[in-house]
């Protein structure tokens, strides 16, 4: 069963590829973001996590290829790594040990994800998406940046609109690989959320997100996002957030922005 879900998340990169480098009619766009957060993850100390992430995105009719290469600053404990929460590395060829907090700083995990239409019905106003994603280990992981391993992900979000509001919602599954600093877990996620259509270009909402724990000494996550998002011409789109942590295995709070610029 996991050859074929990394057999369907690679089919589905190598094709939205394709599209890419055959030249369909599209939309392409580069983007800036920033991202912060602090949270204790069930310890006695907070994490903080700053992330500027760097994107590039594709979008056709039917394929949306996008790419995101972060660079991070953390600040915290040794046994906290970022879009893990707190770990367990006792057991493991290698460990992070140290007294009190530390900052490090450097590159993310390279993000690589394609997403295909697979449906919609334009007189219901109703489709479904699915989506491949492969985290690739460019973080060190020796500082806590990362985990070191290479994770496969798949996702199916379906969503239904009535005039200016729209539900939606997903469920995904994550294949982690192998990693020295700790063992990580397969794990499902989910998310539901509402948006609201303010203006032709403005539009606000709210979802909440979860994970299953991936990590023996961690825990699970929940977050409620608070979100507000503006479209204009060439594809460009300023989006802001604030996120509550609901769950140990987040971040008590966090709050970020980011632009995409369409060419």
């Amino acid at each position: 069963m996991k050859k074929q879900w990394m057999a369907g998340c690679a089919f589905a990169l190598g094709t939205g590829a394709a599209f890419f480098s055959y030249g369909a009619d599209g939309e392409l766009s580069a983007g800036l973001g920033v991202n912060y957060s602090s949270g204790k993850y069930g310890t006695s100390a907070d994490t903080r996590i700053l992330s500027i992430p760097l994107s590039a995105r594709y979008e056709s009719d039917l394929w949306t290829l996008k790419l995101t290469v972060p660079y991070l600053s953390v600040t915290g404990p040794a046994n906290v790594v970022p879009g893990v929460g707190r770990i367990d590395s006792s057991g493991r060829p290698r460990r992070r040990t140290f007294a009190g907090t530390t900052t490090e700083s450097g590159l993310g995990d390279t993000v690589a994800s394609a997403t295909y239409k697979a449906y919609y019905d334009a007189a219901t106003k109703r489709g479904l998406d699915l989506t491949g994603r492969l985290k690739l280990p460019t973080a060190e992981a020796d500082k806590g940046l990362g985990t070191g391993s290479t994770d496969e992900s798949v996702q199916v979000d379906v969503y239904q609109t009535f005039e200016r509001l729209t539900l939606f919602a997903d469920i995904g599954y994550t294949f982690f690989g192998h990693s020295d600093f700790v063992q990580l877990d397969n794990a499902l996620n989910y998310g539901v959320g509402v948006s609201s259509k303010l203006t032709s270009t403005d539009s606000v909402g709210a979802s909440l997100d979860g994970r299953q724990r991936v990590t023996p000494g961690g825990a699970e996550q929940r977050e409620l996002t608070l979100f507000w998002s503006r479209r204009t011409e060439r594809a460009t789109r300023v989006q802001a957030y604030f996120l509550i942590g609901l769950a140990n295995g987040s971040p008590d709070w966090g709050a970020g922005a980011s632009l995409l610029y369409g060419f």
